[in-house]
């Protein structure tokens, strides 16, 4: 557990308040969150009862953040050897996503059909 004075993700991400997590992350990283970095851990658990596939609260935002980057051929496959490596094509593949949305939401919509 690295001390309280280091904290990286408090002064990056000052709006990020809430993190949901699956069932694997009990235990006291719930607790570390809090302390060490302001956050709020919830752990989406599945129920005991529960047979075959059911969609859990909150899951298909990671889900569809995954889609969205092996929409990417490079991150299809994990080819990089480095994590910084990979971390970057991630970057790079969110980057482009946002721009060509953005750019789509600037074109006049009568123009974007006839073309």
């Amino acid at each position: 557990m690295p001390p309280a004075s280091y904290c990286p993700a408090r002064g990056r991400f000052g709006r990020l308040a809430r993190v949901w997590a699956g069932g694997g992350y009990t235990g006291h990283l719930v607790d570390w969150s809090a302390m060490q970095l302001g956050v709020v851990l919830d752990i989406v658990r599945r129920s005991d009862d529960m047979r075959g596939f059911q969609v859990l609260p909150r899951r298909w935002v990671v889900e569809r953040s995954f889609a969205w980057c092996l929409r990417s051929r490079r991150l299809v496959r994990d080819y990089e050897r480095r994590t910084d490596t990979s971390e970057t094509v991630i970057l790079w593949s969110m980057t482009m996503l946002m721009s060509r949305r953005l750019a789509a939401r600037g074109q006049d919509p009568v123009s974007a059909r006839a073309a």
